[in-house]
């Protein structure tokens, strides 16, 4: 058995990986999962069960060493809320709402 090159390239695949000549686009999902995405799950009983996900952020790895999990980040962000006077909070909800 010959010993195969395992070592990633510079955008971390490993060589068995080829895609080349296909239509391949990195990342082609990354926008749709910022703006948020719907599932459908049709269940076996025939009831449809709707679920909206997101709008998704990626943090930085070096702000992601520091929350660990989801819970940690919305409980530091929620701090932060607090001290936002309530007539800017209101405002900045409506315009998020409005996009």
């Amino acid at each position: 058995m010959k010993n195969k090159n395992l070592e990633p390239d510079e955008d971390g695949m490993l060589p068995e990986y080829d895609f080349s000549g296909k239509n391949v686009k990195r990342g082609k999902h990354a926008e749709a999962m910022r703006r948020g995405y719907t599932v459908t799950i049709h269940n076996e009983d025939g009831t449809t069960t709707v679920q909206r996900f997101g709008p998704t952020v990626q943090l930085d790895p070096d702000v992601s060493a520091f929350f660990p999990d989801a819970e940690s980040v919305n409980r530091a962000l929620r701090g932060l809320i607090a001290l936002i006077p309530n007539k800017q909070a209101a405002e900045k909800k409506a315009e998020y709402e409005s996009e």
